[in-house]
């Protein structure tokens, strides 16, 4: 009986026992199937799973190229998006790159000789890294390139987590038309008002980057393509790498993206006018190169540069001064000669008296001894305030107006689609940030002697851009037809089939055009102007030129300024190219740089046709 009760005992002990383990189970198996399906919050602040953060601890992923579609020029040759290879480092514990001390030290000395740093910063690098990234030389904004030899070396040093990979560079370091193709940058509040569905199913994500401006923000929906392509590096918890899984590519496999944007732009000659208004010091402005036949634009460069990098920072200037409306001063002569002439408002033959003062409203001639005896010509090529002022004063405010819109001022005329642009579904206008400029201030119709005479001379509320001055010259040298400039030729998927092509567009005037004699006549009076006038420092060149000059007052910070213009066309008998050149904020009483940069850029377009031109 004895034996019996210890036995009772002792079935009893491990009953409680078992029972015991049983409940430590279920509690155990209920914590699993709790973290399993509850949510968790990241350190980051994203709501993942217990299963994605543990997947998270041991991924490292590193964006290669982020799928966004690029730019070309007119010949092929990319704006964006340079490929080369660069070094990508994992983060990891330095034991775990190699476990032989000497051979990582060794390979290390090796990398750093190869990188031109020492072993110390480096390592130092390498150590603080949180997550992957590529090498960057001191003071670079990008990746560095690799040449052939380094990539060679590094790739036989044999370090864990540390590679040779592919990168897509979008913003190449001589980054051109930077203002007018735009910049990619993070825009949250934009995305959650205008994407909610698309966060919602999470194709896209609040630190998404989209178009901020140009042809980035004119056609961001067609440039996402379809998403980023990146590299990931498995580690376990304690940082080491996992064996067998090494690396895993990740991307869109779909033939169709991302897109090709052909654009009108030559980079060859975008290239060397900015080298040229680097060399020539133009701090701020902007130089606008139109084909003389159809409007495309070849070139448009602004100034203050553009780092799509560093946007924000000192000396990095977002802004289009190309499309911007600024005080024209002189340049509008062309719209107030057209003015008269087209309302007959001065007679055949007319001359115009000048002896440096208007003898009201303040006026004077920039000329302060005067320009004598002029006749239209001769005070056109002269740019004289006194003839012009007169002249305005003969016209009704709403002559002045209506010219300026026959000839495309007052209003937009960059490329805008009249209905919705497949694929995007809507009409699209490539440079959505283009001023129209005005003639007279909003409300001001009223006839008033004054603002005529200041008007007629390009000053008081007058304003234009660049664009539209050199589209102007275009006008005149295509009879008086306004046309669209399109800086965007085709659009093409990355297997070359075509997806759509933006046609040569007119912009014409709800009142009509200015007629065929009215534009030889003022096409006449700016070949005066280089002959024998205002821009006579510039007739030697390669080519024979014409224009019009300008010089307006303004003011900058409460200082008075000058606005500097050329705007004109060359060769003169055969014209190819409208150009139009500002130079803002100038001190007042120093020479036209407009006027010399003009020369500059049509002696760059001159050397270029040459360059093109077959051989006999």
């Amino acid at each position: 009986m004895k034996g019996n009760g210890l036995r009772g005992q002792r079935n009893g002990r491990i009953f409680f026992i078992l029972l015991g383990m049983s409940g430590l189970l279920a509690v155990l198996l209920v914590r699993l199937a709790w973290l399993q399906i509850a949510p968790s919050r990241l350190a980051a602040g994203l709501r993942e799973d217990w299963r994605n953060e543990a997947v998270m601890q041991r991924e490292r992923s590193l964006v290669l190229d982020s799928g966004r579609g690029d730019f070309y020029d007119r010949n092929g040759a990319a704006l964006t998006g340079e490929s080369y290879q660069a070094l990508a480092v994992f983060p990891m514990k330095e034991e775990a790159r190699q476990t032989d001390a000497a051979a990582r030290y060794h390979a290390l000395i090796r990398l750093a000789g190869a990188l031109g740093v020492s072993e110390v910063e480096l390592s130092r690098w390498m150590n603080g890294l949180r997550e992957p990234a590529f090498w960057t030389a001191p003071g670079g904004q990008a990746p560095t390139p690799l040449t052939a030899e380094q990539a060679a070396l590094l790739a036989s040093l044999r370090l864990n987590g540390v590679r040779v990979l592919p990168y897509h560079n979008r913003y190449p370091h001589h980054y051109l038309a930077a203002q007018a193709l735009g910049y990619v940058s993070q825009h949250p509040e934009y995305i959650r008002s205008h994407y909610g569905a698309a966060l919602a199913d999470g194709s896209i994500r609040e630190t998404t980057l989209l178009g901020g401006a140009g042809l980035e923000r004119a056609l961001d929906p067609l440039l996402r393509g379809a998403g980023p392509t990146g590299v990931s590096f498995y580690t376990d918890a304690k940082s080491q790498p996992l064996p067998g899984l090494d690396m895993r590519l990740r991307g869109s496999r779909n033939p169709y993206y991302p897109l090709r944007v052909v654009t009108t732009l030559d980079r060859n000659i975008e290239r060397r006018i900015e080298d040229y208004l680097e060399r020539s010091g133009l701090k701020e402005g902007a130089v606008v190169v139109l084909d003389a036949k159809n409007g495309d634009v070849i070139a448009m460069a602004s100034r203050p540069k553009l780092d799509p990098q560093h946007l924000g920072q000192a000396g990095s200037d977002p802004a289009n001064h190309a499309i911007r409306a600024a005080v024209p001063g002189s340049v509008f002569k062309i719209v107030t000669e057209a003015a008269a002439l087209e309302s007959r408002a001065v007679r055949a033959g007319e001359t115009f008296d000048c002896d440096g003062t208007y003898a009201k409203y303040g006026l004077h001639c920039w000329k302060k001894s005067g320009h004598g005896t002029l006749d239209l010509m001769g005070a056109f090529a002269n740019s004289c305030n006194i003839a012009f002022a007169s002249i305005a004063e003969r016209l009704q405010p709403e002559q002045l107006a209506v010219t300026a819109d026959k000839l495309g001022i007052g209003r937009r005329v960059g490329w805008v689609s009249g209905e919705d642009l497949l694929p995007l579904g809507r009409a699209v206008r490539l440079l959505p940030e283009e001023e129209g400029g005005a003639v007279f201030a909003q409300g001001e119709a009223a006839r008033d002697g004054g603002v005529l005479a200041q008007t007629g001379i390009g000053q008081r509320d007058v304003r234009l851009s660049p664009l539209q001055a050199a589209n102007m010259i275009v006008t005149l040298l295509n009879h008086g037809r306004v046309l669209q400039p399109r800086i965007v030729h085709e659009i093409r998927y990355a297997n070359g089939q075509l997806v759509t092509e933006l046609p040569v567009q007119a912009s014409p005037s709800a009142y009509g055009q200015v007629s065929r004699k009215t534009a030889r006549t003022l096409l006449d009076g700016m070949k005066a102007v280089v002959e024998a006038g205002t821009g006579k420092s510039i007739q030697a060149g390669k080519w024979r030129v014409a224009g019009k000059s300008g010089t307006a007052e303004t003011e900058k910070a409460g200082k008075p300024r000058n606005n500097q213009w050329f705007a004109g066309y060359g060769p003169v008998d055969s014209p190819r190219y409208a150009v139009a050149v500002l130079a803002e904020n100038r001190l007042p009483n120093t020479a036209n740089q407009a006027t010399a940069l003009f020369r500059g850029v049509m002696d760059i377009l001159a050397s270029e046709a040459e360059a093109k031109s077959p051989i006999d």
